[in-house]
């Protein structure tokens, strides 16, 4: 049976009146972006982000930033079912163990002191790395080569573009890239190379990046919108395919329904993202539901067949205000603070394919989009699209947008829209379904069209690097690690109205 989510109130924050904390100013030109401090909170504490960042400033003057470990979930492709349970117990495990020796890792005041931390926690995660190759081994599958040298990881730096490779070798990814349409390719004059100085304090003095934003993130990470060059591209359409969409309408978290759960990669464990989601559609969901719990779930959504499951991270505003999970597992506990963002607008609309037919989602057919650890794991699974109002034909992958007066913030996440014809949930997450070509459109051999997700979630926040996703704490709240989750909850009569509609070429709600 399914618990009562944990649900956090929040303050509705309006453009008008706001008081930010944090300067925003932004020059453009050769100078670049001035320091900023983007994730100060209120009535800082000697546990505050910030005063942690405070007394560990020589990760500045090192460029080390951060923790990085392999990801040993990506490894998981084939993982017998009755393993299934334990191997996703033990790796929320390693998630933990992560977690706590970031703290550590931040409250050092010496390169010595966080090198020390990285032996303890190899000595944690070996046995746990151990008990999910002996879960699979048990239940007669065979665990990856090479997972007993998973277990050490590495202090990193905080690059600006958050797309380099681990240095421990492990590239996190299985092959699933996601297509590429430019976005956080095309950068500004100045926004390439000298990213990764420390920003000026507005005196001619360099601060270390740690001494502006406790674990980010740091004015590097964001671009101002009208300095990037339009760079979506889409495969036209084919004789055969399908020009429908189908949109459904299930609001915007208006009634603040959160956990830092996450069901998918983590049934079972109370706060296995380590960050806050927001929810709409299946009020049900959070880490313990079963597929019957959901089927049996109220749902926001306007109309009553749909009781999908969608959530991502939410969005924060970095005004020094505190939201009132500041002491939650999630946000405080976890070095996510700021007052949570409700989208002024969330779009769910689900597309057709550019060569061919669709056919019908599976009901509980699982799809996580993006990577949440795309900081330490590379960005091949990332999938992330930063924009404006006004300026959608500029995605942004690896920046956070600042925008213009009069336009609002967007994230938009296009779901992998080909599935395998058999799983509804593979081992890693993401085997089951695949992207479609980028150039053409097409699927790969042995998979189907399905209708394709495109969420498309608006902000209202001021203009400037004022915001942040929440994310898990090593990952510094980069934007490259935006994610979104789906559980198709659809019945089976709508599924199939939808699927008909989209290869109708019709445009339905």
């Amino acid at each position: 049976m399914g618990r009562t989510p944990r649900r956090t109130s929040r303050k509705r924050s309006k453009l008008a009146g706001r008081a930010i904390a944090a300067s925003a100013a932004l020059i453009l030109g050769g100078g670049g972006m001035v320091a900023v401090n983007v994730y100060a909170n209120a009535g800082e504490s000697s546990d505050s982000p910030s005063a942690r960042t405070q007394a560990g400033d020589w990760r500045g003057r090192m460029g080390l930033a951060t923790i990085s470990c392999p990801d040993v979930g990506t490894r998981l492709s084939d993982v017998p079912d009755s393993a299934r349970a334990d191997v996703d117990r033990r790796l929320a495990e390693l998630d933990t163990q992560i977690t706590a020796a970031y703290e550590k890792f931040s409250d050092a005041r010496s390169a010595e002191q966080a090198k020390a931390v990285l032996g303890p926690l190899a000595e944690q995660r070996r046995p746990t790395i151990e008990g999910i190759g002996s879960s699979i081994g048990r239940a007669g599958g065979k665990p990856p080569r090479g997972m007993d040298g998973m277990a050490p990881c590495t202090m990193r730096a905080d690059d600006a573009a958050g797309q380099q490779p681990p240095q421990n070798g492990d590239n996190g990814g299985d092959g699933q890239q996601p297509p590429q349409d430019g976005g956080g390719q095309e950068q500004p004059p100045g926004d390439g190379g000298d990213q990764q100085q420390p920003p000026d304090d507005g005196d001619g003095q360099q601060q270390p990046p740690d001494q502006q934003n406790g674990n980010g993130p740091e004015a590097a990470d964001f671009v101002d919108i009208n300095s990037v060059q339009p760079n979506v591209n889409r495969p036209g359409n084919r004789r055969g395919a399908s020009r429908g969409t189908f949109t459904t309408k299930c609001g915007t978290n208006e009634n603040g329904k959160f956990n830092p759960d996450n069901v998918i990669a983590a049934p079972g464990v109370s706060n296995g993202a380590h960050h806050m989601h927001d929810y709409i559609g299946n009020q049900a969901t959070d880490a313990f539901s079963s597929d019957e719990d959901l089927a049996n779930g109220d749902t926001t959504c306007r109309n009553q067949g749909d009781k999908s499951t969608y959530y991502w991270p939410v969005l924060r505003l970095q005004n020094g205000e505190d939201e009132n999970d500041v002491g939650a597992d999630g946000g405080g506990k976890d070095q996510n603070v700021g007052q949570i963002q409700t989208p002024t607008s969330v779009t769910l609309k689900f597309a057709g394919n550019p060569r061919s037919k669709v056919v019908a989602m599976p009901r509980f057919l699982r799809i996580i989009t993006g990577d949440a650890k795309s900081l330490t794991n590379g960005d091949a699974n990332a999938n992330a699209s930063w924009s404006c109002t006004g300026f959608e034909d500029r995605q942004l992958k690896d920046k956070y947008p600042i925008c213009p007066e009069g336009s609002q913030v967007v994230r938009t996440f296009n779901f992998q829209s080909c599935w395998d014809g058999q799983n509804t949930d593979s081992a890693n997450h993401r085997t089951h379904v695949a992207f479609a070509d980028e150039r053409t459109g097409a699927c790969p051999q042995g998979f189907k069209a399905i209708p394709q997700l495109v969420q498309r979630i608006v902000y209202d926040v001021p203009p400037g690097p004022g915001f942040a996703v929440d994310s898990f704490p090593e990952q510094l709240h980069k934007p490259i690690t935006d994610h979104g989750d789906f559980i198709n909850v659809f019945d089976e009569k709508l599924m199939n109205r939808m699927a008909k509609c989209i290869n109708g070429n019709k445009r339905c709600t």
